[in-house]
This record gives C-alpha cells, structure tokens and sequence, in this order.
C-alpha cells in the first residue's frame, strides 16, 4: 500500500509544478502565523509535497530550520531543486513510520492537508511518534479539508481526489493527540474556495499544568459588555 501511495505522489509532483502557490496555501501559512509560527523556531512538516508550503515556512522563520517530509521520492526530488537557495529548509523521504531523530525536537509540527492522506489506523502512531520529537512549548498545526465538504466531494467531484481522501472525524483526531499529551487550543472551519465551510484548521498544544494566570483588564471586558449589546440593538432593526 505504501508503495502504490508513493507512486501516486511521484505522478502527482507535476500537477502541483503547475498550480503552485495557491489560496490554500497562503492560508495556511497565515494561520500558522497566528497560531504562533516565529522566525527563530525549528518545524517539522508532514506531506511536504514539492514544498510549496514549506518554502513559506522557511521564510517565515529566518532564525530557525524547517525539516519538510514526504511519502514521494520524486516529490522530495523536485523540492530539493525547486527550493535549493533557502539554507534554512532541508528534504527528507519517509512516511513517518521510521522517523526517528534523537537529538531533534520541534517548535512547531506542520500537517498541511495531509492527514486525510494518510490511513486513519496510522494516526495514532503517527501523533506517538509526534510526540516523541516534541518539548513542553511545541504545538500541532493541522489543516485538511472540513468533513462534509470532503463527503460531498467524493459524492460529487471524485475525480479530483487522491488515492486516499477520507473525511476526519473530529471527535477521533482530538482524542488521539489528547492521549499523546496534546490539547485543543484552537479549531476553526472556514470558508475557502466555496460559500460553505470548506476547510478547517486545529492548532494543538501540549498538555501543561497552568503556572500563573491574570484577570483581564476589567475595562477591556466592559467594552466587550457594551459591543455585544450594541450589536443585539442593531441585529433588532
């Protein structure tokens, strides 16, 4: 199975040679920017693909190195040519399975629209292994499709997906990175190339007893007070 999935990939570098840096993209890396993304960290990509989103990654993050990882020899091939002036990003082959560096461990762990691509019974050894390059500040971002948009997808648009494209059940992948030490910190789904919600993202943490913690400004919450009433005036109209 492994082998048929990275001769999919290898077919599938030239399709994405051709579409380059799309909305998805951009998205993706502005997100991760917000989640928390600075330039001294050091990533780990998962699916890197030819590395179009690695590429901004590594923009992103000057200080730091991103280590970008796919399935596809001749995805990796293409990224390491494609990509080969920024000192900062690094290509490697592997599906994950025997990914092991002991003196690495992550700031951040990047999955852009992979994990749908990756059998669910892997997941949990996939976030095990996660885990085991991660400190007590690294954080998970994830992005994949919404699950009913890829539902109406494989009803309707089956030809434009890839050898696995199967809908993620929430409740499963946070409960999985939970039992690996991690905790929802974020989830968003949001409109990207459609009117309805077809994309979502998650951001995850790792599991720490909270040290200290302060009041917010009480003036702060006053005017929040104030705009939602506001707004329930104006919604009255």
């Amino acid at each position: 199975m492994t082998k048929d999935v990275a001769q999919f990939y290898d077919q599938f570098a030239n399709q994405q040679l051709k579409t380059g840096v799309n909305s998805r993209h951009l998205s993706i890396i502005s997100k991760l920017r917000k989640a928390g993304l600075q330039p001294n960290h050091n990533v780990l990509e998962v699916g890197c693909g030819i590395g179009t989103v690695s590429q901004l990654i590594a923009k992103a993050t000057p200080k730091g190195e991103v280590l970008a990882v796919d399935i596809s020899p001749e995805s990796v091939e293409q990224a390491k040519s494609l990509w080969k002036d920024l000192d900062n990003l690094h290509f490697e082959v592997s599906d994950m399975k025997k990914f092991h560096k002991t003196d690495m461990l992550f700031d951040a762990i990047v999955f852009p629209d992979v994990l749908e691509h990756i059998p669910v019974e892997d997941h949990f050894a996939l976030f095990e292994t996660i885990k085991n390059h991660s400190h007590s500040d690294t954080f998970i971002f994830i992005h994949i499709p919404s699950p009913r948009f890829l539902e109406w997808m494989i009803a309707n648009e089956p030809q434009k997906l890839q050898v696995i494209d199967q809908p993620l059940d929430t409740g499963e992948l946070v409960s999985k990175l939970s039992s690996n030490d991690f905790y929802l910190e974020k989830m968003e789904t949001y409109p990207l190339f459609y009117k309805e919600k077809d994309y979502q993202y998650f951001v995850f943490k790792k599991k720490q007893a909270i040290k200290k913690t302060n009041h917010r400004d009480k003036y702060t919450i006053l005017k929040e007070r104030l705009w939602i009433k506001i707004k329930q005036k104006l919604s009255a109209f």
